[in-house]
């Protein structure tokens, strides 16, 4: 099986980590994230649609929706995007709004199942793969030969996901950020249906200090040792 495993908390760097590594190796990216975020983004239209909370539409709802709407990932040769009702949707599943309520959203366990099974689909079918999220070497895929749990201080992350939607940097976005993150990180890892956990084969990496080039290097040398490349 072609598979590394990347699972992290949020703005630990996963998907672009992921997508630098499998560049690296001529593998694709697949980004479980997009998929829940995907989900989410119907929830959000749903509620919107009704002027109810977005935490009010239930699970199996939101799964068949997605699914009548076609909610799928497409490969552009070396990532997957999201597309809904044939167009695509990646800018729209990662506006703040979607960001605030997928953690809730990809704790419904009819939801994880139909990522699960989509993702194990399209494995299947012979990808070689690195695959990101926060259970994907704990449930979704723990034959996986290389494992790598990611993860940076929350100050390292908040000023990560500052810069990334072009935001200054200062201590008050810092430390509101940080917060925002550590509510996230409490809620993943003390959830119910698959909880953020490093599994107990999985290479730990913290990038806090570590260069973007120098954490991809370091997984790209991990899966040559393995033999995968």
């Amino acid at each position: 099986m072609n598979i590394i495993a990347l699972d992290g908390p949020s703005a630990s760097g996963k998907s672009s980590t992921a997508r630098a590594v499998a560049q690296a190796l001529g593998w694709s990216h697949l980004d479980s994230g997009a998929l829940y975020r995907g989900l989410t983004l119907v929830a959000l239209e749903i509620a919107s649609a009704r002027g109810v909370a977005a935490d009010s539409v239930a699970a199996r709802e939101i799964v068949d929706a997605a699914e009548g709407r076609g909610l799928q990932l497409h490969s552009d040769g070396t990532t997957f995007l999201v597309y809904l009702d044939g167009l695509p949707k990646d800018d729209a599943v990662r506006t703040p709004e979607v960001t605030a309520h997928v953690s809730a959203v990809s704790a419904m366990p009819d939801v994880r199942m139909w990522v699960d099974h989509r993702m194990r689909e399209m494995v299947h079918g012979g990808l070689k793969v690195v695959i990101d999220g926060r259970d994907i070497g704990s449930v979704v895929f723990p034959e996986a030969p290389l494992k790598v749990f990611l993860t940076a201080t929350p100050e390292a992350r908040a000023s990560r996901r500052l810069s990334q939607r072009g935001e200054e940097v200062d201590i008050p976005a810092l430390e509101r950020e940080s917060g925002v993150l550590a509510e996230r990180d409490r809620k993943d890892s003390s959830r119910e249906v698959a909880p953020l956990r490093q599994p107990a084969d999985a290479l730990l990496l913290d990038s806090t200090r570590l260069s973007f080039q120098a954490q991809v290097d370091w997984i790209v040398g991990k899966a040559k040792e393995r033999g995968l490349v």
